[in-house]
């Protein structure tokens, strides 16, 4: 943020600098600027332009070097009061020429050890000195300076076995010595204080779990699901409560309750989905008890979360605890997906990445003002090319490291088009069934609207998936507005619009792939809390068909159904929305309400695997769900869904209405799902009770 002193300079090109005087300081008038560089070399600036309104408390000057700056260079100001200021790097950081100058591609940043020497290698052109500063076990801090390389990389390499040495980065620029984490390096200390010397070649990797290939996207059954509130229900069993390790922890007590892992692993879904599990600033992780977060507040992007640790003091114990976690995740037949918030990070002045180069990692624009896309005060510049390698090296090792399952992006719609095209070819390569999606929502941040990764730009980005608003709000009604109803809910003006998004919304996606189907996610008010508003009056047994309706929507229609925790039996977040800092009271997954409710969970288990089991629900191509799937209704109040393939064909009638309705078939189908409990074996008639959900099958 540019005037916020009486007198500031920022190098904005090579030759370019730009003064604010503030008019409460001699009047903001100066007939003369000289520059001094770090050997005491003064030279004169001319005047370009200088510009104040009457309206403005800061005058502007724009200023020419004759000769070049030198970037890394340390400047100060001189102007005819003899006033002076320290010089900041501003806009040069974002020109193309600085672009193309510091672009390292080739080096592998941060701590590489080996027992008989240690090298660090670390990016930051603008700085005029860098060194690594080493902690030993006793506390003795040993200083080492490093030497400038091409492209704006130091590097030093120190002879000596270092291994679990901790260590920060001192980098000089600015004015300012600044005193940083490795950005690079996945061992982290508590709270991201200081990195720790190691190497993931010498921790244990996941054990290869062989899973069945998906053919699609659109095979999967993503579940989303939090680290913490997994477990943090007292009495579960789970000795572990709140970890890495928890999560997957099982014993006779969870097996007994169905809690946690146990619980898990009984639903048949195929993918979960970790909410954020890379370090966050949000919860004190050496007092994780005291906050509570979601985690959506990026601190650093290789690290993983130190409060979900057992022991935060041990920098490998987080590594190796979501080693395991994973492995039992795939041991269980269940693939992993990621959280990644790649769009803003928490505190963009204390960043261990803003402070290797200011602004470059941001977009922001020539006035020093940051682009605020993501509502959070800052947002990441994917287009930037170290700050995109840096990004797509993060998860082609988060890949390598972890041995996951796919990647969801939170607010996709700030990172750009190439980047995330970039991202799914690498994880592809990797892993041919690798998922990525994410939040392609057209967020207002500065990149232009036509390069930003949104639903908009679907077309551009191939099997890159789509959270998809207009199924949403076509079930569950808008987020926005609670009273508003969606279909399934009652409201039938909602029926014309089932048609699109059963079938994958044919003329918005150019794949179904693309297509992400949820009527609710960690984000604003469960379904249920919801409809508690939108369904004032209706008793709870009606609310409890609603909410089975909705959910079998999701798991029969066309494309990729996703699953909140919890969902399945009408989670609560005590009607509040974005529960995200609030505790674990109002995020904590109630198991007791999953007992009062189990008839919905199994209801779920039943549609889970009637989807797995029959591929007419999982068509992977537009043309295959063009001659396959229709939409017809009855009474303007009950939609009639039909899909089939090969092998069979399905009819599912999904009926919101307090009216039961008949149907007749000219040939014999068997019931495979009737949560309304009017048919079952094999019918030519089937009767569709209010609020439910039938689907028959015929075999070929």
């Amino acid at each position: 943020m540019r005037m916020t002193q009486p007198l500031e300079a920022y190098i904005d090109d090579y030759d370019i600098l730009t003064v604010y005087m503030a008019k409460n300081f001699f009047s903001g008038e100066s007939n003369k600027f000289y520059l001094k560089d770090s050997k005491g070399v003064i030279s004169p600036l001319s005047l370009i332009e200088k510009s104040a309104s009457a309206t403005e408390i800061y005058t502007k000057y724009r200023l020419r070097l004759k000769e070049e700056f030198r970037v890394g260079e340390e400047y100060t100001l001189f102007e005819e009061h003899c006033r002076t200021t320290i010089v900041q790097y501003g806009h040069i950081v974002k020109t193309d020429r600085f672009y193309e100058t510091y672009t390292d591609t080739i080096s592998d940043l941060g701590c590489y050890y080996l027992p008989e020497r240690t090298r660090f290698r670390l990016w930051t052109p603008v700085a005029s000195d860098v060194s690594v500063v080493l902690h030993d076990a006793d506390g003795k801090d040993s200083f080492y300076p490093m030497k400038r390389k091409k492209q704006g990389v130091f590097e030093i390499t120190i002879p000596g076995d270092f291994l679990g040495y901790k260590y920060q980065y001192l980098i000089k620029r600015n004015g300012e010595i600044k005193s940083i984490s490795d950005p690079f390096s996945p061992f982290s200390g508590p709270n991201g204080k200081y990195s720790v010397v190691d190497s993931m070649d010498l921790i244990k990797k996941p054990k290869k779990s062989e899973l069945p290939a998906m053919k699609s996207y659109c095979d999967a059954i993503i579940y989303e699901a939090n680290i913490r509130d997994m477990t943090s229900m007292p009495n579960i069993g789970v000795k572990h409560p709140k970890t890495f390790k928890g999560f997957v922890e099982e014993n006779e007590t969870t097996i007994a309750k169905q809690t946690g892992f146990s619980y898990l692993k009984s639903l048949g879904v195929t993918h979960v989905q970790l909410m954020p599990v890379f370090d966050f600033g949000s919860v004190d992780e050496e007092n994780p008890d005291i906050y509570y977060n979601w985690g959506y507040d990026p601190m650093q992007y290789r690290a993983l979360e130190g409060s979900y640790c057992t022991n935060v003091y041990d920098h490998r114990c987080r590594i190796e605890e979501f080693v395991e976690l994973v492995e039992k995740l795939h041991e269980a037949g269940i693939r992993v997906n990621l959280d990644l918030v790649f769009n803003h990070v928490y505190v963009k002045e204390k960043n261990d990445l803003d402070q290797l180069a200011p602004n470059y990692f941001f977009l922001i624009n020539e006035q020093g003002s940051l682009s605020n896309g993501s509502w959070c005060g800052n947002d990441i510049d994917t287009r930037a090319p170290v700050c995109r390698e840096y990004f797509l090296r993060t998860c082609r090792k988060i890949i390598e490291w972890f041995d996951v399952d796919g990647f969801r992006f939170d607010l996709m719609g700030i990172i750009d088009i190439d980047t995330m095209n970039k991202i799914r070819t690498m994880a592809q390569e990797i892993k041919p069934d690798f998922m990525i999606y994410g939040e392609g929502w057209n967020m207002p941040s500065f990149v232009p609207e036509h390069l930003r990764a949104s639903q908009n730009n679907q077309a551009l980005m191939d099997r890159i998936g789509h959270f998809s608003d207009s199924f949403r709000d076509a079930i569950r009604g808008s987020n926005g507005d609670l009273p508003d109803k969606g279909y399934a809910a009652g409201n039938y003006n909602k029926l014309r619009d089932m048609s699109k998004v059963l079938s994958a919304e044919l003329n918005r996606y150019s794949s179904p792939e693309k297509v992400i189907n949820y009527v609710e996610c960690h984000d604003n008010h469960t379904l249920w809390d919801k409809n508690h508003v939108a369904c004032m009056g209706e008793g709870h047994e009606i609310r409890m068909k609603r909410q089975a309706l909705a959910n079998a929507i999701v798991l029969l229609a066309q494309g990729v159904p996703f699953i909140h925790c919890g969902q399945e039996f009408g989670r609560t977040k005590q009607n509040l929305g974005n529960t995200y800092n609030l505790s674990d009271m109002y995020n904590m997954v109630n198991y007791n309400r999953k007992d009062e409710m189990l008839y919905l969970v199994e209801e779920m288990k039943k549609l889970i695997e009637i989807r797995k089991t029959r591929s007419c629900f999982r068509l992977s191509t537009l043309e295959e769900i063009t001659k396959q799937v229709t939409v017809t209704e009855m009474d303007d109040k009950v939609c009639v869904y039909t899909c089939e393939d090969e092998h069979s064909k399905c009819m599912s009638f999904f009926n919101p209405s307090p009216i039961e309705y008949t149907y007749n078939f000219t040939t014999e189908y068997v019931v495979i799902f009737d949560n309304g409990n009017k048919n079952n074996g094999y019918v030519y008639q089937v009767k569709i009770a209010p609020y439910s959900t039938v689907v028959v099958e015929q075999k070929k």
